[in-house]
């Protein structure tokens, strides 16, 4: 790979900017929780992350939806003004920072025992299925934003889909040099220029948002509140860190898949455990939600082929430029819903044919009883759970539970003599 220029460097950077600001503004919006300090604690967790993992893995961190349920446990209907909504925000931090936490005693455990023992938990048969999983997950999402438009079926939402699908293909095909690294960034701005006659651009957030964010006096004292432990707000919250930490290894094995790098390895899982789980804690002390690896920025990365690190990071500082300035973050909040969802369309499907290519590379037979059976339980399993209640709190996401699942299977099955094609 070729060397790029700062200038070449810091246009892919707002490209992946570009790419985890739906995901990660939408987790606040419904917790009640502030977007400013939430895109704030996204960049400063992304680039803590890098510090931790020796600046070699391209991931960047965004708001996690797997603690929303707990979130929204112990936050309830209390918003920004309510009386008692500073108390429970207290509450919030301390249970994130403990939540955070959790990460950080599994990623010693790790170090001790060794990540051969994670490695081996993890073979292509299981890693392959599970990493198609992650992509079709979220595909329900991105079809709904990309087709319908206030709840309902839009063919106006169909035409900038199409363009913007049609841009996507023209420009990694077709285009050449810096051009061709950047078809998400340019699908994004011709999205948006279809969208303005259509009158799907809303411009209130940028006229009522502050230049500084900081300087209001709300988000001020959301930052400033002290985290409080309390026991009820821990049970509700840190026990889901145990289900997203297996999301952690399959997001960082589908981005060492798509980098062609065992990150497992080198820096190893253990680094990238405590990373995510430092992040997160940081966040909790800061006022905003759990981070987690972002799959959208990992399909950037397939989509671009630029896997350089530093990318990420120049990202992760313009993600925090958003959460101090105001304006910037209320012009991003205007890129419409078929847009987002259009390029989410690309960037899961992405996602899935990585998984594909793992099987593909790995040669592993589906005549194979073993091989056919396990695929085919995380797939139905991943996909048609979406998620499980363990307590009223506490639930298990349908991709945790296949991931457990392929793994027993994997453990237990007798690898036959067949079970990967010869040559």
């Amino acid at each position: 790979m070729n060397e790029r220029t700062l200038s070449q460097k810091i246009i892919l950077g707002i490209q992946h900017t570009l790419a985890m600001f739906g995901a990660t503004v939408l987790v606040p919006t419904l917790t009640g929780l502030n977007v400013s300090i939430t895109l704030f604690c996204a960049g400063l967790g992304t680039l803590l992350f890098h510090w931790i993992t020796k600046k070699k893995v391209p991931v960047f961190l965004g708001s996690s939806f797997a603690f929303m349920a707990g979130i929204m446990a112990v936050i309830g209907d209390s918003r920004v003004g309510d009386p008692d909504y500073l108390d429970k925000l207290s509450a919030l931090k301390g249970a994130l920072i403990v939540a955070g936490l959790v990460y950080a005693v599994f990623a010693l455990l790790i170090k001790v025992f060794g990540y051969e023992k994670v490695n081996k938990l993890l073979p292509p048969i299981v890693t392959g299925p599970v990493i198609i999983v992650i992509g079709l997950r979220l595909s329900a999402t991105a079809i709904s934003s990309a087709f319908y438009y206030n709840g309902e079926f839009s063919m106006k939402s169909v035409l900038v889909t199409v363009v913007i699908l049609a841009t996507v293909v023209v420009i990694s095909i077709y285009a050449k040099g810096i051009f061709n690294l950047m078809p998400i960034l340019f699908a994004i701005i011709v999205g948006y220029l279809v969208c303005l006659p259509l009158g799907f651009c809303d411009f209130t957030a940028v006229k009522e948002a502050h230049w500084i964010s900081f300087l209001d006096e709300n988000i001020y004292s959301q930052l400033l509140c002290v985290p409080v432990f309390r026991l009820d707000a821990i049970i509700a919250v840190a026990p889901i860190a145990v289900v997203t930490m297996i999301e952690h290894v399959g997001d960082i094995t589908t981005n060492g898949a798509v980098v062609g790098k065992n990150f497992f390895k080198d820096p190893g899982v253990h680094r990238t455990l405590l990373g995510d789980g430092l992040a997160t804690a940081l966040a909790g002390l800061l006022g905003g939600p759990a981070n987690t690896t972002y799959g959208e920025n990992t399909g950037v990365l397939a989509v671009t082929k630029v896997y350089d690190p530093s990318v990420i990071r120049i990202a992760a500082v313009f993600a925090m430029i958003l959460g101090v300035i105001g304006k910037f973050g209320g012009f991003i909040t205007s890129i419409p819903g078929p847009v987002t969802g259009a390029i989410s369309i690309v960037l899961y499907g992405m996602i899935s044919a990585v998984g594909v290519r793992i099987l593909i590379n790995a040669r592993l037979n589906f005549g194979d009883s073993r091989n056919l059976l396990t695929a085919a339980i995380i797939l139905v399993l991943g996909i048609g759970c979406d998620s499980i209640p363990v307590t009223d709190t506490v639930t298990i996401s349908g991709l945790a539970l296949a991931a457990v699942v392929g793994i027993i299977m994997a453990l237990i099955l007798p690898e036959g003599e067949n079970s990967v094609l010869k040559d």
